[in-house]
């Protein structure tokens, strides 16, 4: 055993001295090493209640078996608000609702059927992208391929398109399968997503850039109409016959619909494309049953809450997925996993009798994939806005491809919503947290995550991550995270194509995930002080 060493005469009141020094200049360091608080006994009472009475998949299952695709404005996405704010508030939850924002016409397809007539017939894989036109029946026309891409093309082609099918974009060459289909992470691809890559310097966003792609969209879609076009088809961006799309015309209420365009299958569109250049005559004969819905040119949020019940019960920790989906699947991975596993979180914690001190709210998102509105316009209602364009072409553009206005303004809500979790990477497991470069919540993260280092949920990153529902709240300087997820076979196979259906989630993932997340919940909503925050964003410099 080593021998303490005696103190020379006035070596203890100097150090006593430096300790306080220490203590007065660098309060931080004290602040550094006091452990954060985790309550390991309300931990283990949601692990018995998530893993042993889950009902993530009877929510999954209804919200893509019986209800199906949700497209922002479609029956469907009406149908699962109405379920989903129902369902909540079967299981305690106050105060369920809907809150609506502007998002223009609804659309919905019935079914669609595209053969090959000549040289030869053949079935073909093909979805009608969104809010464009059905058909009038059963319609045909010679494939012919072209190139539209600026007005010149326009112009070169007037009076030629009449009574034609169009291939829009060039042939490809299928992609070689060098990874594998469903992918988890490993130790290797955990410690790289740690590693902070120093970010390049930023390039500003061209003003008007989002404007000049409307424009053109609307100019193309109302040539297409007047020139006689019978319908338009597109690549898919997957192989192996899976069929990923989006939309062909925009939803604002007067946007031009343009005429009946589909997604087809890669291998078929190659055979197409492939047969005209050979000058083969080709004639393809489709029919879409779809329609647009107008009556209501709203969408709608679905929000809940546990009230709190402490002195900080006027703040709000809020939870939310996006419930819209793309319509030729029953949007599984995207987001209906997401959107059962925050539900069965907010559902564990009133099973177990949870009293958080701040208020949590959970909100199922609309409109997502057409530019994260729902999500942005409740930062607009209740956290913060913009001011008002003074430029007039800006203000005649619909508000979601307008450029940023500044400064940011706060509302009332802004002091009081002191978090926003977010879950939309697929249905995969949580493996960690992104802490989009808010370096004091690292360590908070890391605490809450130890209970459920076990589940394989131990990464926090400080990278950022993009493209989903956290990005309007941090945007406005509001603590906005998103879960790291095992990515499965998301970017492979489901993302937005016809495969994204139940059979492609996975029990024990979701589970995990719900578990995980009504920890973080609990956490956030019991800590003594808010998650810390980064600074407002103000305007960039310009050169």
């Amino acid at each position: 055993m080593a021998r303490a060493l005696p103190l020379l005469p006035g070596v203890l009141p100097a150090l006593l001295t430096t300790i306080v020094t220490l203590l007065t200049f660098y309060p931080s360091v004290t602040t550094a090493q006091t452990a954060e608080e985790v309550d390991l006994d309300m931990v283990t009472r949601i692990r018995l209640e998530g893993f042993y009475r889950s009902q993530v998949m009877e929510t999954l299952q209804h919200l893509t078996d019986v209800i199906g695709s949700r497209l922002t404005g479609s029956p469907g996405m009406d149908a699962a608000n109405a379920w989903t704010r129902d369902k909540l508030s079967e299981w305690g939850l106050s105060d369920a609702r809907l809150e609506g924002f502007y998002f223009g016409k609804g659309w919905s397809f019935d079914r669609v059927s595209v053969h090959m007539e000549a040289p030869r017939q053949e079935t073909l894989i093909a979805y009608p992208r969104a809010w464009t036109p059905a058909t009038n029946g059963l319609v045909r026309g010679q494939v012919q391929r072209i190139t539209l891409e600026d007005e010149e093309d326009l112009e070169e082609h007037r009076g030629k398109l009449a009574g034609k099918i169009l291939l829009m974009e060039s042939p490809r060459e299928l992609t070689e399968v060098t990874t594998p289909m469903l992918q988890r992470h490993d130790d290797d691809t955990l410690d790289n997503l740690i590693n902070f890559p120093i970010p390049d310097e930023a390039e500003p966003p061209e003003p008007g850039a989002r404007a000049k792609t409307f424009h053109f969209r609307e100019t193309l879609n109302a040539y297409l109409q007047e020139e006689g076009v019978v319908a338009t088809l597109y690549i898919s961006s997957r192989d192996y016959g899976i069929v990923r799309l989006g939309a062909g015309a925009a939803h604002d209420a007067g946007a031009h619909p343009g005429v009946p365009s589909l997604q087809m299958a890669s291998e078929h569109y190659n055979m197409l494309a492939r047969l005209v250049e050979d000058e083969h005559t080709v004639e393809v004969s489709l029919e879409v049953v779809a329609q647009f819905h107008e009556d209501d040119l709203n969408a709608y949020n679905t929000i809940a809450e546990i009230p709190g019940t402490g002195r900080n019960a006027d703040e709000i920790v809020l939870v939310g997925a996006h419930m819209d989906s793309w319509h030729a699947g029953t949007g599984a991975t995207d987001n209906a996993g997401s959107v059962a596993a925050i539900m069965e979180a907010v559902r564990i914690l009133k099973a177990i009798g949870a009293e958080p001190d701040r208020t949590i709210r959970i909100v199922l998102w609309s409109g997502e994939e057409q530019g994260l509105l729902g999500s942005r316009a409740y930062v607009e209602e209740h956290i913060a806005t913009r001011p008002a364009p003074t430029d007039e072409a800006q203000l005649a553009l619909p508000p979601r491809v307008r450029d940023n206005t500044w400064p940011i303004q706060p509302l009332r809500g802004h002091e009081q919503h002191v978090a926003y979790l977010n879950m939309d990477n697929g249905s995969g497991k949580i493996r960690g947290v992104y802490a989009q470069e808010n370096s004091a919540a690292v360590p908070i993260f890391e605490a809450w995550l130890k209970p459920f280092n076990d589940l394989g949920a131990d990464t926090v990153t400080m990278r950022n991550t993009g493209s989903t529902d956290h990005i309007p709240f941090d945007n406005v300087g509001i603590p906005g995270f998103q879960f790291v997820q095992d990515q499965m076979d998301y970017f492979t196979r489901t993302h937005h194509s016809h495969l994204d259906t139940y059979d492609y989630a996975r029990r024990d993932d979701l589970v995990q995930a719900s578990v995980v997340i009504a920890g973080f919940l609990y956490h956030a909503a019991m800590r003594g002080e808010p998650l810390p925050r980064k600074p407002v964003p103000v305007e960039p410099e310009s050169d």
